[in-house]
């Protein structure tokens, strides 16, 4: 998942799409162990690849070069974990229920409905500078 929202600036958008590319390099896409999708949100959500999509760390990453930054909207977090929990992490989406799921989320800031992000078990905040 990966803030689109206006906060975030072209120059950081750029930045994340190259976090991105690099981060997949290091997965073991290829031999088919590993499936990734992609969602980007602001005030809307875009789903731009389901888990069964890109089966190769390269077709991945030319998804991922392929982004365009939206250029504004809010930070509606709790709509894009909606979205990935009810139409990603779906078997029609190509989610193999046999696998533990992973749901990785770059953002800027703070939601736009704290209390709808807020999850009951544990969370893990990483600052990453990309500087």
């Amino acid at each position: 998942m990966l803030d689109d929202s206006g906060s975030i600036g072209s120059t950081n958008f750029n930045l994340t799409q190259s976090f991105l590319s690099q981060l997949v390099g290091y997965l073991d896409i290829d031999s088919g162990n590993t499936r990734l999708g992609l969602v980007t949100y602001s005030t809307s959500v875009t789903t731009h690849f389901n888990l069964d999509v890109h089966l190769s760390v390269t077709a991945v990453q030319s998804a991922i070069s392929s982004l365009t930054y939206s250029s504004g909207g809010s930070t509606n977090t709790h709509a894009a974990l909606a979205h990935v929990r009810t139409s990603v992490l779906t078997s029609a989406a190509g989610d193999r229920g046999d696998v533990p799921n992973v749901v990785v989320l770059l953002t800027d800031g703070q939601s736009s409905n704290p209390s709808s992000t807020e999850v009951s078990n544990f969370t893990y905040d990483i600052d990453i500078d990309l500087n």
